[in-house]
């Protein structure tokens, strides 16, 4: 791959939405059919995404990243609830112009998702959902608790706080967690900006009140649907990827071995390959 064909590489671009905010986002990959757009995870920023994952699919697929409302580059304040999250990225995707688009998407991307395909159902072609859990999922509930003892423990050890919440404590998941982290850091110039605390606080409590809320019905998503997780997800329990799959009527699962949240960076190279062929051509 030439320098103007990596992630690491990709210009920082930005679009004024219909809502008045400007979105900050990266493209890769030849621009034409269906673009897959990736919704992000908590506190993540454009930089959060492995370069391995977005590389290995923009040689087949256009790709587009982008920040949330209020988070990195994109103006406005972080919204306090997932809906307004998902109203935010459906106003990105049309002051993009596009009609139709795949989504793959991480944790709190997952749940965006799933209000998008309740909201504007005809926008969505295939959906990607790793690492998520349903609207009321079993545990979702204890993100704040998790994450705010897992900072502590990050500060006190001087290691990043994702070790912990992405990756198990096990020799493998321990290896893969510092080559994960080093691929992340491979951009040196035009960087995001990270959140700032307040919106954070924004996230965990929209978060927090999707875990507490009443289940959504979900055999009306008839998307085809990839879910993927790892088989010890602490911060989304992985009991809920088998719940998605149960009750989304046009799915597969998918889930690795001794990994956790971040099982998709864990097995980039196989994750990138079951992508690829879900999307087809």
């Amino acid at each position: 791959m030439e320098k103007s064909e990596t992630y690491i590489h990709a210009p920082n671009k930005s679009i004024r939405a219909a809502n008045g905010i400007t979105y900050a986002y990266r493209e890769l990959g030849k621009k034409t059919g269906i673009p897959i757009i990736f919704f992000t995870h908590l506190s993540a920023n454009l930089d959060n995404w492995d370069p391995r994952i977005i590389d290995g699919i923009a040689k087949q697929h256009w790709v587009i990243t982008f920040d949330n409302k209020g988070v990195g580059l994109s103006s406005g304040q972080v919204p306090g609830t997932i809906k307004e999250m998902a109203e935010d990225a459906i106003a990105f995707i049309k002051a993009l112009g596009f009609r139709q688009i795949d989504i793959l998407s991480l944790s709190m991307g997952g749940m965006i998702a799933q209000v998008l395909l309740e909201l504007e159902p005809s926008l969505v072609r295939k959906v990607i959902l790793t690492g998520t859990g349903p609207r009321g999922g079993k545990g979702i509930e204890n993100v704040t608790k998790i994450s705010n003892q897992d900072l502590v423990r990050a500060i006190f050890t001087l290691t990043d706080v994702k070790t912990y919440l992405f990756f198990t404590r096990t020799p493998n998941g321990k290896r893969k967690a510092k080559e994960f982290l080093a691929r992340i850091k491979e951009r040196k110039q035009n960087r995001d900006k990270m959140i700032s605390l307040k919106g954070y606080r924004a996230q965990l409590r929209a978060i927090n009140n999707w875990g507490k809320s009443n289940p959504a019905d979900l055999s009306k998503i008839t998307q085809p649907t990839l879910v993927v997780n790892g088989d010890a997800d602490r911060m989304v329990p992985t009991e809920n990827s088998y719940d998605l799959v149960k009750r989304l009527p046009n799915s597969k699962l998918v889930i690795y071995e001794d990994a956790g949240h971040g099982s998709i960076f864990q097995y980039h190279e196989e994750f990138t390959k079951e992508v690829i062929e879900f999307l087809g051509k």
